[in-house]
């Protein structure tokens, strides 16, 4: 090879080379924090993946990139099983995935979607559904509508045969308030199979009663949440162990929580 081609083609290898994974044909992406982005933040800690219990707090954004805890620090109850890694906005992670009917909670950095309660109206940002008795999530793996709600006036009613989430508890479940103000964990939102669905925060039944999968609270915090959120500011659920918040604080540019 001439020493000049030879000069020009060589800085043009080396940039190449940079673009590859250590030159073998795969370009080298990083996957980008799942907070990228995200004003709001709503981080829930449990003590280990088995514990059925949390502390829920919620963060802004500063302008310097960091991170300012508002409202107050309040006390969860998570999957009656413990937490899983959940599919979300998170790389994957090595260890146990969620299933449907496993009984944990989704473990990872989700987007946070509509609200939904008993009331015709609520005083939130967040896309605001009033549920009627007609509304299901419907968490039966093999349907067409599968982590979705529904309403089985536009769906019929055979397409919501088989599902146990009932989104008016009050009504199909002797008064159960627990449906009365929740929002979407936007958990497995491409429906997945199998993969888990209908995960919500929603009121707890009371502090010491975990759910089958979401996370819950007093109604309280719950009101503060609704009225704080704001879909313009791009808000972010995470839920993690103790030790898996230790791990990804910096590569997920998580806060850490006051003592």
């Amino acid at each position: 090879m001439p020493m000049i081609r030879q000069q020009l083609l060589l800085p043009l290898l080396a940039v190449g080379c940079a673009l590859l994974s250590a030159c073998g044909g795969r370009v080298a992406e990083e996957d980008p924090a799942p907070l990228t982005g995200a004003n709001q933040l709503v981080l829930v800690v449990t003590p280990d993946w088995n514990a059925t219990t949390g502390t829920l707090r919620s963060y802004e954004r500063l302008a310097d990139g960091g991170w300012r805890e508002v409202d107050r620090a309040a006390d969860v109850t998570v999957g009656r099983n413990g937490t899983a890694w959940g599919r979300g906005l998170h790389p994957q992670q090595p260890g146990t995935m969620k299933q449907e009917g496993d009984g944990r909670a989704p473990a990872g950095a989700f987007a946070i979607g509509i609200a939904f309660g008993y009331p015709g109206q609520l005083r939130t940002a967040l896309d605001y559904r009033p549920m009627q008795a007609s509304h299901w999530c419907i968490d039966v793996p093999a349907s067409p509508h599968y982590n979705r709600i529904v309403d089985s006036r536009d769906v019929g009613d055979d397409a919501v045969t088989g599902s146990t989430e009932p989104m008016r508890r009050d009504l199909h479940a002797n008064g159960d308030q627990r449906y009365k103000l929740g929002f979407v964990i936007e958990h497995n939102a491409d429906a997945q199979p199998g993969g888990g669905s209908c995960i919500f925060a929603h009121l707890w039944d009371a502090p010491e009663v975990p759910t089958a999968g979401c996370t819950a609270m007093g109604e309280g915090r719950m009101r503060e949440l609704l009225d704080w959120l704001d879909p313009q500011l791009r808000p972010v659920f995470v839920l993690l162990p103790a030790r898996e918040h230790a791990r990804l604080r910096e590569a997920w540019d998580l806060p850490v929580p006051a003592p």
